[in-house]
């Protein structure tokens, strides 16, 4: 699966995702987007998940019709999200396009 990491989202959990492809909105320079016009980009090149730790998306952004999923993390905190990646990996795994899956840190 194509997965693009959020400005918030933790680098070191690309590492539990090594049967995906990850990328970063920095690494695609992609860090200044404003939310809607990052996820237009997203779902122009193909990524079929986003991962972010903005809680507020889903009610600022009209998600009705994308063609990815979106998994928020809810906390920023590396250590915290560490505690929880089987959790993660395991969204990530039954994911479909079209959901919006919270994950509790």
């Amino acid at each position: 699966m194509k997965i693009l990491f959020d400005q918030g989202t933790p680098v070191p959990l690309r590492g539990h995702l090594v049967e995906h492809s990850v990328d970063t909105a920095h690494e695609r320079g992609w860090s200044n987007l404003l939310n809607g016009d990052l996820l237009d980009a997203l779902e122009r090149d193909g990524y079929q998940l986003l991962i972010t730790t903005d809680q507020n998306l889903r009610y600022q952004q009209n998600l009705t019709g994308r063609r990815f999923a979106i998994i928020v993390l809810l906390s920023t905190s590396w250590p915290r999200i560490r505690l929880r990646v089987d959790d993660i990996k395991s969204a990530v795994d039954k994911i479909v396009t079209g959901d919006y899956i919270e994950i509790p840190i």
